[in-house]
């Protein structure tokens, strides 16, 4: 049998090399996607075997994966969940948990975070009956400043939730400073900064919770998941039950007595030795992975060092070709950060003599992909109107953001030759003031 499933997997492998030849680039004709998983033979492989091996559901490559991660990323514990909005959900809920007993965050409690950002960054705080209070950020960076958060800090505040823009690191070890001076909670949003350093340090090993996407746009993909990191022993199993249901048990599947008090411990109010696996200590969710999923991980994993290489490598060369092109403000990595960029930020200044959606318009019938930086001034959408927030300071950029800014890709499916059109797309279009001689 084992003979027969190499043989199945090798003609898996095979089959990957014929149906993946690269085609060549041709301009304007080859869709330049802004984001993509990148995937090969192994991936396609590791993926039929755990179907081939029916492993279904959250199992031994989950917690491999698990295990593996939070090394890799310098953390004491990772936890695989089905997305990384579902681990800023667990992230934040978390922090809500009984078990923290008087500096659990409660319905009212403010929580300072961005108005320019991915709503899922806020919608937990949101969803848990507290209150955003929403600061600016800085062109250029797109990320908010210690000064501004600080100026957010009022006497209902418990916590700081802020994401990594586009892969480029705010600055977070001053922020998790911020956050112990003032008895603070910290939830790093990592989603779009796997392998960014801020100092020598990685992101994503600074909060009291942090979070990553698996998505495919991101660094690496498991086509869906994601995963909340924690070093507090104590943050790490709240969310591991809040993720499984709410059970106060902590069995991996298939595992009956881990504790080997199964049916000898009284909880609540039901009757002693009432079965532990059963017990719910959190209103809980189901938000695992699946293994399928993990094992897709863990051989994204090994490239991530190419994949962060590449990313730095697109960007390099997409700010150079991209310097001293008028109407253009172009992105600026955070002093002291080396990021492990998501994507290319461009915004038109002021005196742009033509506006967003037509430059847009103009790369789109290129085949340039382009997305606006997510959903930019949150406050400005219809789902945020009968939310209770605050605003500290005006949101100037937010709005900016909101009116001129976009971004292009630079994931690793992107070849020298398309950032070069890229490039000279963008550049044509904004030296001819929007009137480029050619579609």
């Amino acid at each position: 049998m084992s003979d027969r499933k190499d043989k199945l997997l090798d003609d898996v492998a095979k089959y990957h090399t014929d149906v993946s030849r690269a085609q060549p680039f041709v301009p304007g004709h080859t869709e330049i996607w802004p984001a993509g998983a990148v995937l090969d033979a192994a991936d396609r492989t590791a993926l039929v075997e755990a179907a081939l091996d029916l492993r279904i559901a959250h199992g031994v490559s989950a917690f491999e994966f698990e295990a593996k991660f939070a090394r890799r990323i310098g953390t004491r514990k990772a936890l695989l969940t089905n997305s990384g909005s579902s681990a800023n959900l667990l992230g934040m809920t978390a922090l809500t948990s009984p078990l923290l007993g008087k500096r659990r965050l409660r319905p009212g409690d403010e929580v300072v975070t961005v108005a320019a950002g991915f709503p899922t960054t806020v919608n937990p705080i949101v969803q848990n009956g507290m209150v955003p209070v929403f600061v600016d950020v800085d062109l250029g960076t797109y990320n908010t400043s210690v000064e501004r958060v600080a100026a957010a800090i009022g006497p209902k505040t418990r916590a700081i939730a802020l994401a990594h823009t586009l892969g480029n690191p705010f600055a977070v070890k001053e922020m998790a400073e911020l956050a112990a001076e003032h008895k603070l909670f910290f939830l790093e949003d990592n989603c779009d900064a796997v392998g960014s350093l801020y100092g020598d340090r990685l992101t994503g090993t600074f909060g009291d919770v942090a979070t990553t996407s698996f998505y495919p746009a991101h660094h690496i993909t498991m086509g869906e998941g994601g995963c909340v990191l924690t070093s507090r022993v104590l943050l790490a199993k709240i969310v591991e039950s809040l993720r499984d249901w709410g059970r106060d048990c902590w069995c991996a599947p298939g595992a009956s007595n881990t504790c080997c008090k199964r049916f000898d411990q009284q909880k609540g109010r039901l009757p002693a030795g009432y079965d532990h696996k059963y017990v719910y200590s959190h209103v809980g969710f189901n938000l695992k992975s699946t293994d399928i999923q993990a094992a897709l991980g863990l051989t994204q994993l090994e490239k991530l060092d190419w994949f962060t290489a590449a990313r730095r490598a697109n960007w390099a060369r997409l700010r150079a070709g991209l310097e001293g092109t008028p109407y253009l403000l172009l992105p600026e990595a955070t002093p002291g950060s080396t990021p492990s960029w998501f994507g290319f930020v461009l915004t038109l200044t002021e005196d742009a003599p033509f506006s967003r959606r037509e430059l847009i318009r103009f790369l789109e019938e290129r085949k340039i992909g382009t997305r606006h930086l997510f959903a930019g001034n949150l406050t400005r959408h219809p789902a945020y109107q009968g939310v209770n927030y605050r605003v500290v300071g005006e949101l100037t950029n937010s709005d900016v953001i909101t009116e001129r800014s976009f971004w292009v890709g630079v994931y690793p499916g992107l070849t020298e030759e398309m950032i070069d059109y890229i490039a000279a797309s963008v550049r044509e279009f904004a030296e001819t003031g929007g009137r480029p001689t050619t579609a």
